[in-house]
């Protein structure tokens, strides 16, 4: 991934990075040079070394092992000087405050001015959001079969159209008392009683009370149109790191976030150019074969689908390939294949490929060497091989929330 943005910021094309493991914010560990005091406060200390601090020497030789594959690929200190002048990379911590934090029901609370240009967008938007509020309540979430679901995002999308707040506790009142007689075709009375109305707002309101509602509640507003643009000049990536939470409360989260994405880039015009990335590392889980449908399915698997067209390109990377679902496989068009063991896991590969040569794909894929790549293109019978370079920034692994707020 590191590498993937180097090239891509040379070419001044922003990218979106939704991060599970935690480890993506090594790209703000990127140096301007090949001296090693760069590395020493973040490089592991030998096992036995009950201070915590990297032995010199250990520092010394990761410093030089670094300069002698880069230089390897010409990538000289020139080079990173330039890239770390013209890269912009943030991270951002829903639910926390070890990078940036994030309003993630900002399109519900906040009102955008999309509501004054784009409503169809503002609206989609807003669903996802109110999708996420009724999930912590452990409510039906689904836009098209939950009663809640239409009630308040009918209640909510009036008072963004009035400019009125939309904060939850202003949803209160209407849900009470509606201020329109009727939910589509059918009177208030007749789609949602007095009594089921009353339990929603009273489940609302202990929501409202919970600690745990607000920590999403703090922080910028979700705006990937505004993270996709130069930050002083430079060419922004933004990580989104949600490895901090449970692992329920990451696909609520990344499931906003994504939504936020395929909104904007169904408002950006066609191109055949790359204007921007969005990337999804370790899909696993987020992205599986039906019936199972998390929050991140849905517009995953619409990005995949249509952010060509609009010249956004979408990259996922998975270690179980036999557990992301067919139509995202039907739909990538440059498939990089490290070694695949199992007949499990190469099968799906394959057939997603459409490959006529199974048996010469298989043999490959069993038989290459760590950090080789079978490359595959759409569109072509050809397969090449590929072995990526040294990465610019230092790959120390999953990064704390502490580690977090030191490297802000």
């Amino acid at each position: 991934m590191t590498l993937s943005f180097h090239r891509v910021a040379k070419r001044e094309v922003p990218v979106l990075l939704l991060d599970v493991k935690g480890d993506l914010a090594n790209l703000k560990l990127a140096f301007p040079s090949f001296d090693a005091a760069h590395l020493a406060p973040w490089v592991e200390a030998a096992r036995g070394d009950d201070d915590g601090i990297a032995d010199a020497s250990l520092v010394a030789k990761i410093a030089e092992q670094r300069k002698k594959q880069l230089l390897a690929s010409s990538i000289t200190e020139r080079e990173l000087a330039h890239y770390c002048a013209s890269a912009h990379i943030r991270v951002i911590t829903p639910g926390s405050d070890a990078g940036e934090p994030l309003h993630l029901l900002s399109a519900l609370e906040r009102r955008s001015p999309r509501w004054d240009t784009h409503v169809e967008i503002a609206r989609n938007t807003l669903e996802a959001a109110i999708s996420m509020v009724l999930r912590l309540m452990g409510r039906d979430a689904d836009p098209a079969q939950s009663r809640e679901h239409a009630l308040l995002t009918t209640i909510a999308e009036r008072r963004h159209l009035a400019k009125k707040p939309a904060d939850l506790a202003s949803l209160l009142p209407d849900i009470l008392e509606p201020p329109f007689a009727e939910i589509g075709a059918l009177p208030v009375e007749s789609y949602m009683g007095g009594k089921a109305r009353a339990e929603l707002a009273a489940d609302l309101n202990t929501l409202i009370a919970s600690n745990s509602l607000a920590r999403w509640r703090q922080g910028q507003d979700l705006d990937v149109a505004k993270w996709m643009e130069p930050v002083d000049g430079k060419t922004p990536a933004t990580v989104v790191s949600v490895a901090h939470l449970q692992e329920d409360e990451r696909a609520l989260a990344l499931g906003v976030v994504l939504e936020e994405a395929l909104a904007w880039v169904r408002g950006l015009p066609g191109t055949q150019k790359l204007r921007a990335l969005v990337v999804f590392d370790e899909v696993y889980g987020y992205l599986p074969p039906h019936p199972n449908d998390p929050p991140t399915k849905r517009p995953l698997v619409s990005l995949m689908k249509q952010a060509r067209a609009f010249g956004v390109g979408c990259v996922v990377a998975t270690q179980n390939p036999m557990d992301l679902d067919y139509r995202a496989l039907s739909n990538a068009g440059t498939w990089f294949i490290g070694r695949l063991q199992t007949d499990a896991d190469r099968g799906p590969v394959i057939e997603g490929l459409g490959e006529k040569k199974r048996g010469d794909i298989d043999k490959l894929v069993q038989k290459i060497a760590d950090r080789w790549f079978v490359v595959r293109t759409a569109g072509s019978n050809e397969v090449s091989l590929m072995q990526p370079r040294w990465a610019i920034s230092l790959l120390r692994g999953p990064m704390t929330p502490n580690e977090l707020m030191r490297n802000r």
